[in-house]
């Protein structure tokens, strides 16, 4: 039998280096190895219910006999991102309402279609679980805003207001160009799994148009949730499950309904474009519009002080 020559050794080799390249990133830069069980939760604020997918993480804040406002985050900072305008939303008199997705935060991740079905369905459930039958004022960031949208139009008798901050997705040729980026079921894993932390942490800085609005620990607290595992999974399958098709039909729908609808838009956003606005509001006429200076995705973060009495005059009128 002849012996392998030297080049096939070679090859051989080169092979497992890169495969030792390409693993170790995979390995050393995947945090996730904590289990999200009752020890995990045990530090966190607020309250846990078992809903028909998993356990959902919520708060309530403000009077209980207020208004009710259910307050929806992106997708992929937890409900802490509403810290300011929960507490705002409640001094004023309301009954504020925020929670973790599935998949976010300190609700269970399970393994699941992460589509806007399942969102909406998690929505209808934890309301009815908490017993909140009446109207409600839906408020939602980013991709919760285009959530918020959605359940308005599956559920328009439980809606009373819509609140969209830079909804996304809003722009169709972007979205479907980063999801047709990580939609392959092997390079998609892949790069979510071995740079998706990277990845969203930069993403997070980006959000904002100045650094020094970012909360002293915004970071810390959104490096906890990638402690657990199933949020990169999670994350993986809402990119890749997500649609833009039939959006701005959507939106469309929700106007026709003839509801208040209040969007607001930070000016320096380049997460969703600020420029995205005008394509949205051809679909949505009749949406009040608050430009936001010098604020970029989070303009409630940015300039409370704008967005905060926007958010209060808006809910309070008759």
């Amino acid at each position: 039998m002849r012996k392998p020559s030297k080049r096939v050794g070679r090859v051989l080799i080169a092979l497992l280096i890169l495969a030792a390249l390409l693993a170790s990133p995979y390995v050393f830069l995947n945090d996730e190895k904590q289990p999200l069980d009752a020890a995990a939760r045990a530090s966190a604020p607020g309250e846990f219910i078992a809903l028909r997918a998993g356990t959902t993480h919520y708060e309530w804040a403000g009077p209980a006999d207020g208004p009710v406002v259910a307050l929806l985050h992106g997708v992929s900072v937890p409900s802490f991102i509403w810290d300011g305008t929960f507490e705002a939303l409640a001094d004023a008199g309301f009954r504020v309402l925020r929670f973790d997705f599935y998949g976010r935060g300190y609700s269970d991740r399970p393994d699941a279609a992460y589509t806007t079905e399942c969102f909406v369905q998690q929505t209808a459930d934890l309301l009815a679980a908490l017993d909140v039958h009446q109207p409600v004022d839906l408020v939602g960031v980013s991709l919760g805003g285009y959530l918020a949208a959605a359940f308005t139009d599956q559920h328009p008798a439980q809606v009373r207001r819509l609140v969209m901050l830079d909804p996304g997705p809003s722009a169709p040729a972007q979205f479907n160009s980063a999801i047709r980026l990580l939609a392959s079921p092997i390079l998609g894993r892949y790069f979510v799994t071995a740079f998706g932390n990277v990845m969203w942490e930069a993403g997070q800085r980006a959000d904002f148009f100045d650094p020094a609005k970012m909360p002293a620990d915004y970071l810390t607290r959104y490096r906890a949730q990638l402690r657990y595992r199933g949020f990169k999974r999670a994350q993986y399958a809402t990119m890749s499950h997500l649609r833009s098709d039939g959006l701005m039909e959507l939106y469309a729908r929700v106007d026709a309904q003839g509801r208040p609808v209040l969007l607001i838009w930070g000016r320096e956003d380049k997460t969703v474009p600020f420029a995205d606005h005008v394509t949205l509001r051809q679909a949505m006429p009749h949406a009040e519009f608050h430009p936001i200076d010098a604020a970029g995705h989070l303009p409630h973060i940015e300039q409370p002080q704008i967005v905060n009495p926007l958010l209060t005059e808006f809910l309070r009128r008759q």
